[in-house]
Formats: structure tokens, sequence, C-alpha cells
């Protein structure tokens, strides 16, 4: 039997990318997983990822939600490092990583 986890292991994201991407979309943790994956795989992809964690951190500064809005800071900065293309060429702290 193949686990969450193994899924995870297996889409190209972190645990905490694949749940941004379950709270942005309302779907299971284990459906999450295999969009991950689809969207790694698409051309722009990353990119959709990348909106969907700025989208879920704007949401959670407006409801207040501080401890929520830092965890996916850090969730979006890792998601950037690991996926430079990602990363918005007109910002000017995308070119520091």
């Amino acid at each position: 039997m193949i686990t969450l986890e193994d899924c995870i292991a297996l889409c190209g994201l972190t645990e905490e990318e694949v749940l941004a991407i379950a709270e942005h979309e309302h779907l299971p943790r284990i459906a999450s997983t295999a969009m991950a994956a689809y969207l790694l795989s698409q051309e722009r992809g990353s990119e959709t990822i990348r909106d969907m964690i700025i989208d879920d951190i704007r949401r959670a500064q407006l409801r207040f939600e501080r401890e929520h809005v830092l965890t996916l800071l850090h969730v979006l900065h890792h998601f950037l490092r690991s996926h430079p293309e990602a990363r918005p060429p007109d910002h000017p702290w995308s070119k520091r990583f």
C-alpha cells in the first residue's frame, strides 16, 4: 500500500508545500500530491504553485493569522530556493537567492 508520505516523496514538493496546495484548492492532501506532480510537469507549473502559496499568504493576512502567515512565508522561501524558475524576475529580492 502506498502511503501519503510516499506520495509526498514522489511528487517533488515538501509536505508543507503540498499542504499549501491543499489549502488553496480545498483538496485532500493525497489529491494535492497528484496536483503537485502534475503542475511540476507543466511548463509554468512552478509559477502556478508559487501563486497558490502567495494567495494563501494573502488570505491568512486578511484573517490576521500571524503564525500561519509566517509558516507560509517560510514555505514560499523554501519553494523559491528549490524551484528558481518560479522566481519572478521583476522583484528586487528574486536575484538574492
